[in-house]
């Protein structure tokens, strides 16, 4: 499968019963890219692109602005937008939380309360009872590492709480979630394949002579699967999210940019790496699940760097493959530029260019040239 990702709260646009749309501190998406209005122009789009496959989320605050009372206005419209999908001949990755809380549970302390567990559940068996057929892939939480360590480790997202229990407290909250989650969509929807995306990066050590940097490194590399290790049985599939990787100094902790040019830099300053995906596949295959790539991507307003990006990782993909790994689908990060959550709307990640005042669309050169990929299912270098 070939295709890319969006996320309701970063380009659907209106969402203001959220946490994120009622913390003073964040920067809003606001109207974001009008998603909502325009899903379907978007995805006429992403199949002229020759795309076969699309990941996207659910607002959860849409479907249940107050704490058990369901939307069924919400619910009709993600219905259309699924039909559309499916009229575009779009395989939809359907997404159930990507990042955002109803403000309802956000004033209940969010996933640190021991009830988001069932309040979580109570939102699974509406949407999947109501969406069964027309999703066969559910994607549980959304990177829910990133989401800990940016609302409780740093902390520079809501719920800006730097501590350590809470961080524990959401922890165990979010893995029985997930594992809930999982239990009933397969009640419900028995032939559904369900999963739970990880953001996975790649960590060297700074100083390779260094055996505290190695330590490091190697305990970084272990850190990345404490949501995968307790829910290797709640998973159909492995949903791998790569970006980057990281330098790991006993001096400087965790870092990206060590003596590196623009040109290996993406406009986040994030180290061009596509050799991690492999690498990090590697150590993924005692798993033996198959693999789809549901995000990957980097921000680029040139474009001068995009195809390259994307073909050097297939290229990596390709070598997976060939050791046996069996990777199933990629999904590019993202179908169009965004609002990418503390950083607001600069950075430029999307196939597809907004002009957001006038909400235009024009596909990038190097949409057209993923797409040639995307259509002949084979890497055209």
């Amino acid at each position: 499968m070939w295709g890319a990702a969006i996320s309701a709260y970063q380009v659907e646009g209106g969402i203001d019963n959220c946490d994120w749309a009622r913390d003073e501190k964040m920067p809003k998406a606001g109207r974001a890219c009008e998603h909502y209005r325009f899903y379907d122009k978007d995805f006429a789009l992403a199949h002229s692109l020759g795309q076969n496959a699309h990941r996207l989320s659910l607002e959860w605050s849409r479907l249940e602005p107050e704490e058990g009372q369901f939307n069924h206005l919400a619910l009709e419209h993600y219905q259309q937008v699924l039909s559309a999908l499916h009229a575009r001949h779009l395989e939809p990755f359907v997404t159930l939380w990507h990042f955002t809380l109803p403000q309802w549970l956000a004033v209940q302390e969010g996933w640190q309360n021991p009830k988001s567990v069932d309040y979580f559940c109570s939102y699974v068996e509406f949407v999947v009872s109501n969406l069964k057929g027309r999703v066969k892939f559910w994607l549980t939480l959304n990177e829910p590492e990133v989401y800990l360590l940016n609302g409780y480790i740093k902390p520079k997202w809501p719920p800006f709480k730097k501590s350590l229990f809470s961080a524990w407290q959401a922890k165990r909250n979010l893995i029985k979630a997930h594992q809930q989650a999982y239990l009933i969509i397969k009640k419900i929807q028995p032939s559904a394949q369900v999963s739970l995306p990880i953001n996975f990066s790649w960590f060297s050590p700074r100083n390779k002579y260094s055996p505290i940097d190695w330590w490091m490194a190697r305990l970084a590399l272990w850190a990345n699967g404490i949501f995968l290790r307790p829910n290797k049985k709640c998973m159909d599939f492995l949903a791998i999210n790569y970006y980057t990787r990281r330098m790991v100094s006993i001096f400087t902790g965790f870092r990206n940019e060590f003596g590196m040019t623009n040109e290996q830099l993406t406009d986040m300053g994030w180290e061009i790496y596509p050799k991690g995906i492999y690498q990090i596949l590697r150590r993924l295959k005692k798993y033996h699940l198959p693999v789809y790539i549901t995000e990957n991507g980097l921000a680029d307003q040139s474009d001068k760097k995009r195809w390259p990006y994307i073909r050097d990782h297939l290229i990596w993909l390709h070598q997976a493959i060939e050791k046996g790994i069996d990777v199933r689908g990629y999904f590019y990060w993202s179908l169009m530029d965004n609002f990418e959550w503390a950083d607001g709307f600069d950075p430029c990640f999307g196939l597809i260019e907004i002009n957001y005042r006038t909400m235009e669309r024009f596909i990038r050169p190097s949409a057209w040239q993923y797409a040639k990929t995307c259509q002949s299912n084979q890497l055209l270098r």
